[in-house]
């Protein structure tokens, strides 16, 4: 653990599951209720960090992340991150893009494109916790 690192200190957002290695939290993004975060258990600021076998492994998980998100929400497109600028602590983002959405196409860090539509974004925050428990079921599957 390191000194003042927010993902060493607290699971970084809501916590869908852990492994030995990674967990899977889904954050609290407004505007965005489809964003997904893998993060490496272990404090690392980078991808290379990990030897070629724990790259895989967190890869294989933010796969599996993305295939239950295309399959269960059908978003426009799934965006991949790891930029770590603000919180130097491997993790990868998983958003989950729709064409509704304030900021599509641009990036979730962008300036938004058009107002926020509350409807669908409430409309998909219900269905979160089945998409949870469907992201949980697969995550187990896949670590067993």
């Amino acid at each position: 653990m390191t000194a003042a690192c927010p993902l060493c200190d607290a699971d970084g957002g809501h916590l869908v599951w852990r492994g030995e290695q990674l967990r899977v939290i889904r954050a609290d993004e407004a505007g965005f209720p489809a964003f997904y975060r893998v993060v490496w258990n272990a404090h690392v600021a980078e991808f290379s960090d990990l030897d070629a076998g724990a790259r895989l492994h967190c890869m294989d998980a933010v796969t599996v992340v993305e295939q239950v998100l295309r399959e269960h929400i059908l978003p426009a497109k799934i965006n991949l991150a790891a930029l770590g600028n603000m919180v130097p602590h491997l993790h990868w983002h998983v958003i989950a893009r729709f064409g509704w959405d304030s900021h599509f196409p641009a990036p979730v860090w962008a300036a938004s494109q058009r107002a926020s539509d509350r409807a669908q974004e409430d409309a998909l925050r219900a269905r979160l916790p089945l998409l949870d428990e469907r992201l949980r079921d697969a995550l187990a599957r896949w670590a067993a």
